[in-house]
């Protein structure tokens, strides 16, 4: 047979009409099972409340801050307010710069590094952070079989002789607290309020991991940022201190040989240019310790200028938001779940008609 003679499949023209129509039909070829259907919606409505009723709740601590840098609120932090109302970001034109400026302190506060150092601090007398949150959350016992002699792997706050598992297993902690339990939000762009919440199984875990969390960043915020400045503080400090006893040694050591000058022959010359070398060596010092302390000062008043001020403005406190799955939207989602499985199956099973 020739290929050019070999007919085309027919393929019907698309009807919107019939469409609708064939889903009537299916609609009405479920309706024919009404008792089925009603028992089946009924299930779905009853596993909807079971779970409702069994749904673990979750605890959610909000805490609210505000960071005030001065070296970033003279006139380039008007300029960057009025650029925030139509869609721009100049936090960084006029004022701080580097990782710590702008919105870079979200990311700050989500670092892995904090988090495991919030995680290692005191729950209670008995137990860590990490202690309790791999209890509530069961993976204590998950992480069974990954110890080596068969006991709960435990977390004390000095990290410094941590074993492989427990950087491991902390890091695994990290990771799901990280996947949305923890977050931090800024209100207003215009503004420098951030808000941060943390959502967990226990209520104190909750209000303690939220509030400790901000400490470890507040802490580490302020000391990176004048760590150069504080740095030399400490220097000039103790340059001062030294030259000050070096200072006080040669004053009295002056008035010693000023002194015994007095019962001593005037023909010794020797004696007068002593005298002279050490009130020499004594103006020398003296003018070195006066401009010491003057930088010493002048380091001391950029260091508090340079120094931000976080304020926490609204903390956590009992009871906190309790978060659980409502009644009313669980028998909801039952109850379309099941009627949809429902109609699948019905539908697929169907025998065709002759």
């Amino acid at each position: 047979m020739n290929q050019d003679n070999t007919p085309y499949p027919y393929e019907p023209e698309f009807s919107f009409r019939k469409l609708v129509n064939d889903r009537l039909s299916d609609v009405g070829y479920i309706l024919q099972f009404k008792k089925t259907l009603v028992a089946v919606l009924i299930a779905g409505a009853s596993l909807g409340a079971l779970t409702a009723w069994l749904w673990t709740p979750t605890y959610t601590a909000r805490l609210t801050f505000v960071v005030d840098d001065a070296k970033s609120s003279g006139s380039a932090g008007g300029l960057s307010a009025l650029a925030g109302q139509f869609g721009f970001n100049l936090d960084g034109i006029g004022g701080a710069s580097g990782v710590l400026a702008g919105d870079n302190v979200q990311e700050l506060i989500k670092s892995q590094k904090l988090i495991k150092k919030t995680l290692l601090t005191p729950y209670d007398s008995t137990q860590t952070l990490a202690d309790k949150y791999a209890a509530v959350y069961k993976l204590n016992k998950k992480w069974l079989k990954y110890s080596p002699d068969g006991k709960i792997t435990r977390f004390p706050t000095d990290d410094r002789h941590n074993t492989r598992l427990q950087d491991s297993l902390l890091h695994e902690m990290t990771t799901l607290i990280l996947s949305g339990e923890f977050g931090i939000a800024k209100t207003d762009k215009k503004l420098g309020f951030f808000e941060v919440n943390t959502t967990m199984k226990d209520e104190k875990l909750a209000q303690l991991f939220c509030v400790r969390m901000i400490k470890q960043s507040t802490d580490f915020f302020i000391t990176t940022k004048t760590k150069r400045l504080r740095n030399n503080v400490e220097r000039l400090q103790h340059r001062a201190d030294s030259i000050g006893q070096i200072l006080n040694k040669k004053t009295y050591s002056l008035s010693s040989t000023n002194q015994n000058l007095l019962d001593l022959n005037p023909a010794y010359t020797n004696v007068n240019a002593n005298v002279e070398v050490k009130e020499r060596d004594k103006i020398v010092l003296s003018t070195i310790f006066t401009e010491t302390v003057k930088n010493l000062e002048a380091s001391k008043t950029s260091l508090a200028q340079e120094t931000p001020t976080v304020q926490v403005v609204d903390e956590p406190e009992f009871p906190l938001k309790k978060n659980r799955l409502k009644y009313s939207i669980a028998i909801l989602a039952g109850l379309v779940i099941s009627a949809i499985i429902f109609s699948f199956y019905t539908l697929i099973t169907r025998k065709p008609v002759n």
